[in-house]
């Protein structure tokens, strides 16, 4: 199957901004972003509740989590395929008190299995009121695509959340975001901890929490999966503290400088362990599989991105973080820019930067940004979201785009940047 189809695109009333609200790809289910909008006024009417009974019925955070799923549903269904053939879920939210009515929704819908999970908490949506954004990953049923639970892992989810720490489904891997411990609801481990009242110089914070997470639980997970560090294609890194990179990255090349993927370092504003400074998700290659991992090579300034330009995965073309910055800092248009704030100068030209250099790696892949299936906009200002959104659809005029946008705590990595990108595209072989 190499066919491509947006999955009930719509277009904003009174905007030009269309939103592909899932994508299907050969084989693949991509849903993007969902917010519990009716896409006209703001929060679906049924999520607002009574307006003079504020208290009575479900909770408004439950109501937000049964609406994300029912439209969920339904485009899964749209696609041919159902949630017992998902793969992935990735959570943003700007309070931590919508996870547990949104857990509390996620396991009615999907009883026993729910997918390798992620999420953290982000200062804010895109719509007004909004506190959980949802996008998922799935597979299309047939013969070599059952997902399978790695049931020898020793990961444990958090107690509240229920889902499958790692999956696979034919030659890939799924693993859940990881912190610094060996779940349940204990705390970051001792051994990934600097003392309290301790020695200063006994260990850094963020070295040890990558570490742990790193050697004590993905890497045992991937063997469980019959994968390994090196068949690693695509992870994302949020960081609580952007000061911590370079730290954190010194860890990272220790294990990953010979077998480089696509990462995306992405600045966090809090996590479900209190503790916790850092969480990692994977997603990997079976080691003796069919599908192999090929890093594409391109002519990108090293500044762009963490990891490799982009790791392709069978017909997955997965793209490191990108920023809009060449070797000199931020592009020469951003800081000229910044005496006209409101005419958007800088927002524009970063996208149009960074939607030029994706379609340069595409094409070193054999593929085009036309074909996406999923982005991730993470902005430190939401209101830079519509004049970068102009931007793609000069660059591809008409099509509705599979996007999520989030705001993140500011400053980016790249001073003078203000929207990471993390794409997905669908690179059908042959």
């Amino acid at each position: 199957m190499s066919h491509i189809r947006p999955l009930s695109p719509i277009t904003i009333p009174g905007t030009d901004v269309c939103f592909a609200q899932g994508v299907q790809a050969g084989n693949w289910v991509f849903l993007t972003g969902h917010e519990a909008t009716d896409f006209a006024t703001g929060l679906a009417p049924e999520v607002l509740g009574k307006p003079r009974f504020p208290l009575h019925g479900a909770p408004k955070h439950r109501r937000e989590g049964d609406f994300i799923l029912r439209r969920l549903d339904a485009l899964l269904k749209e696609a041919g395929t159902d949630h017992a053939h998902a793969v992935r879920l990735d959570q943003y939210y700007p309070t931590w008190k919508a996870v547990d009515p949104y857990h509390d929704a996620r396991r009615a819908y999907f009883g026993d299995y729910i997918p390798p999970s992620t999420s953290v908490l982000m200062p804010e949506l895109l719509h007004p009121g909004a506190d959980i954004n949802t996008s998922m990953i799935a597979v299309m049923p047939g013969e070599g695509r059952t997902v399978q639970r790695v049931s020898q892992s020793r990961l444990v989810a958090p107690m509240g959340s229920g889902f499958a720490p790692v999956v696979t489904v034919g030659d890939y891997v799924f693993v859940a975001g990881q912190m610094a411990h060996h779940g349940g609801d204990i705390g970051v481990d001792p051994s990934a901890h600097v003392p309290d009242g301790g020695v200063r110089w006994s260990g850094t914070e963020i070295k040890l929490q990558a570490e742990f997470i790193l050697s004590e639980l993905i890497h045992p997970a991937l063997a469980a999966a019959e994968s390994s560090l090196a068949h690693v294609v695509k992870a994302q890194a949020y960081l609580a503290h952007v000061e911590d990179i370079p730290l954190f990255m010194e860890v990272w090349q220790a294990h990953f400088a010979n077998h480089p993927c696509a990462l995306s370092v992405v600045p966090t504003e809090g996590f479900g362990l209190a503790q916790g400074i850092l969480e990692i998700n994977i997603m990997a290659l079976k080691r003796h599989g069919a599908t192999q991992k090929e890093i594409i090579a391109c002519d990108v300034p090293s500044t762009m991105t963490y990891g490799a330009p982009a790791v392709r995965a069978g017909d997955l073309l997965l793209l490191s973080g990108l920023m809009a910055t060449d070797e000199a800092g931020a592009i020469a248009s951003v800081e000229t820019a910044a005496g006209m704030p409101y005419h958007a100068v800088g927002a524009r030209s970063q996208m149009g930067y960074l939607l030029e250099t994706a379609q340069r790696i595409c094409e070193a892949a054999g593929t085009s940004l036309d074909k996406l299936l999923r982005v991730h906009q993470f902005h430190t200002d939401l209101r830079e979201f519509y004049p970068m959104h102009k931007v793609w659809h000069d660059v591809l005029p008409g099509q509705p785009i599979p996007f999520a946008a989030i705001r993140v705590p500011g400053p980016m990595p790249a001073p003078g940047c203000t929207v990471m990108l993390d794409l997905w595209v669908y690179a059908p072989i042959g």
